[in-house]
């Protein structure tokens, strides 16, 4: 059995696209005692209600992140916190970066000391492949709110309140995604490729909540814990959802990387290597936890996990095959 099972879980974002496959994977699969969906959106919220029902362990909170108040009502005999809100757009971070830090960075604090207060057992906060060497606002405030939440750990006194960050790239088909996108633009014969050298690392929504799922089970608090996932080139991409289209360069977008990272050269002396994950450990550690650094293998002194030097590239039938899983 999962740790979730027979637990109280709130979600923060509940209704965003990972926010809603967590729930419905746990309501399905790991009976929890009661969910607390958290998010700010009303239409999202009865959206969601009507697609699950009158299930008697779903709690409805409206609510936002940039609120301790609101979080502290929220978090009232919760035991699990997912915290999945954020402001994820890199263009629309760039263009609104008071709003970006207000909810990723300053949310990121309110739900740490929102859990702290109220007894939570267990945060796991999701981040990016963009919040390592970030080049744009939307990752330098990620990187920031990881920071946080591996920091959290020692404002907890004599709480046993543990907090950790999992990271991943992108995830095929979630709202924002390229993917959509080219799959909207495909009749027209023509998609936009920003640049013909670009790579990114790819998720399943369904890969990605079993990955949190498993860091729950996993953590002992302050790991940033990555999944090891594919790569692909965009080019290939564009090809395998619609080959007969002309490929249009455009350019990148403000902010945009040209490759993501998901783990630095600068944190390889803290990775630790294991068959299907790799855990980062944290810079300081002052709490009483179990020794991670006793489980894994130590990586190469320059080892870096990017996303053009990858080792595992899905080519053109091999992408097909995973976006064949998405609706």
């Amino acid at each position: 059995m999962t740790y979730l099972a027979d637990k109280s879980v709130l979600v923060t974002g509940g209704t965003g696209s990972f926010g809603k496959a967590f729930i419905r994977r746990l309501l399905a699969d790991f009976e929890p005692r009661r969910v607390v969906v958290f998010s700010r959106d009303e239409l999202k919220q009865y959206e969601l209600r009507q697609e699950l029902g009158d299930d008697p362990r779903l709690r409805w909170f409206i609510g936002d992140v940039r609120d301790r108040a609101r979080l502290e009502q929220a978090f009232n005999g919760v035991e699990v916190v997912v915290h999945a809100a954020a402001m994820k757009q890199v263009d629309t971070a760039e263009y609104n970066p008071f709003e970006c830090i207000a909810t990723n960075v300053l949310g990121a604090e309110n739900v740490i000391n929102a859990a702290i207060s109220c007894g939570v057992d267990r945060v796991i906060a999701l981040s990016t492949d963009k919040a390592s060497s970030p080049a744009n606002l939307y990752g330098a405030s990620k990187l920031c709110s990881d920071k946080l939440f591996v920091a959290g750990n020692h404002y907890v006194g004599g709480s046993s309140t543990r907090f950790s960050v999992v990271r991943y790239g992108n995830v095929v088909g979630s709202r924002g995604s390229v993917v959509p996108l080219f799959r909207q633009l495909a009749s027209t014969g023509k998609l936009p490729i920003t640049d013909d050298r670009m790579t990114r690392f790819w998720i399943t929504l369904p890969q990605a909540v079993q990955f949190v799922v498993d860091s729950f089970d996993r953590m002992q608090g302050g790991e940033i814990f990555v999944p090891r996932i594919p790569s692909t080139t965009i080019v290939d991409l564009a090809t395998a959802i619609a080959p007969d289209a002309e490929q249009e360069i455009i350019g990148i977008r403000p902010g945009e990387k040209l490759h993501e990272e998901m783990i630095s050269a600068n944190d390889a002396h803290r990775t630790r290597a294991h068959p299907e994950h790799y855990v980062i450990l944290p810079v300081m550690k002052g709490w009483d936890e179990v020794d991670a650094a006793d489980s894994g293998a130590v990586v190469a002194e320059d080892f870096a996990y990017q996303s053009d030097s990858n080792d595992w590239f899905l080519n053109v039938e091999e992408i097909r095959q995973l976006l064949a899983t998405v609706p």
